[in-house]
């Protein structure tokens, strides 16, 4: 019987998945976030055959040399950037991840709802009624902005930005789009127009939306010389990964009217978030819940138990990364 470990408690169904198919699944049930050092300790307890990981978990040579014998490592996300590829590659491990369709949907759900948010300024008068401070009807009271008529500018149009793209064109916003390459699809659906660069998608755009995977090449790719050039009014939405934003420049950004607003559900040195970014009026933040639907995560842990079955049925497995 293979023993399976993995480091937090995930939805249940590719769990049972597991167990119904012959494996002996632990499952790490506190709630904090493990260290690296933590995992170790984990993993010594039992001679584990594979891991299940998430994205708060650093996987490297250290955990690697440690336990020679665990050769696959699935982690619970579409992004993998926690995982160290190329060392799990020379070392003949298979790396693996979850990228589920439902997880798009959930992602430009949540980017469309942080966009609403922002423009409605709905956390704003949410907590002015709460605090007690509503007394009637007010005709200057929390003017927003429609998004009627509006450019949407995605940065990265895969499997999510389109998503956005297509939910904003019913909205009747205009869609703009950089990517590395075109996306036919966007174009002819969603009446989308590629930009040759992303400078200038970020002077035309109203709406800044990223959807580009955490690497060195994309690190920043929205610094202090990036936000100069967007509209005072724009906003910009971050659902993709924290880094991709110089967090600091931003704060920057925001406290000085050089952009209009901005919505993050990721953050840059997370969970640690600026106390700047906090106190700030303009910004609508949530706790990386972007793909937190039922169905996604119910889809995630499937695909999760579906790669660790394959792999032990000496198949290749499906979402492998490391090819």
């Amino acid at each position: 019987m293979k023993n399976i470990f993995v480091t937090r408690e995930i939805e249940e169904s590719g769990i049972k998945k597991l167990e119904e198919s012959g494996f002996n699944v632990t499952v790490n049930k506190s709630e904090s976030i493990p260290s690296q050092e933590d995992i170790i300790n984990f993993l010594k307890e039992k001679e584990y055959d594979a891991v299940v990981t998430l994205l708060t978990d650093k996987i490297d040579a250290k955990i690697y040399d440690a336990f020679p014998n665990i050769k696959l490592y699935v982690n619970f996300a579409s992004g993998f950037d926690n995982i160290n590829i190329l060392e799990a590659k020379e070392k003949g491990i298979t790396i693996a991840n979850a990228p589920a369709v439902l997880t798009a949907e959930a992602v430009a759900e949540h980017t469309m709802a942080l966009m609403l948010s922002l423009t409605a300024r709905i956390v704003e008068a949410d907590q002015f009624v709460r605090d007690g401070k509503y007394k009637g009807w007010m005709p200057n009271s929390f003017i927003g902005t429609d998004v009627l008529g509006k450019t949407l500018g995605l940065v990265g149009a895969g499997r999510i930005g389109s998503k956005v793209g297509y939910y904003s064109k019913g909205m009747g916003m205009k869609v703009v789009y950089y990517d590395l390459q075109r996306n036919e699809a966007l174009e002819k659906e969603c009446g989308g127009e590629f930009v040759e660069s992303l400078e200038e998608l970020l002077k035309r755009a109203d709406i800044v939306s990223i959807h580009v995977p955490l690497m060195d090449s994309t690190r920043h790719l929205i610094n202090k010389e990036k936000l100069s050039l967007m509209k005072k009014e724009a906003i910009l939405i971050n659902t993709s990964r924290g880094p991709v934003v110089d967090e600091t420049a931003l704060v920057e950004a925001l406290k000085s009217g050089i952009i209009g607003g901005a919505g993050l559900d990721v953050f840059e040195f997370e969970p640690n978030i600026s106390p700047e970014l906090i106190k700030l009026q303009n910004v609508v933040l949530t706790p990386h819940i972007a793909s937190a639907s039922i169905e996604a995560r119910k889809e995630m842990s499937d695909i999760v138990a579906k790669n660790i079955i394959e792999y032990f049925e000496g198949k290749e497995p499906t979402n492998k990364v490391n090819k």
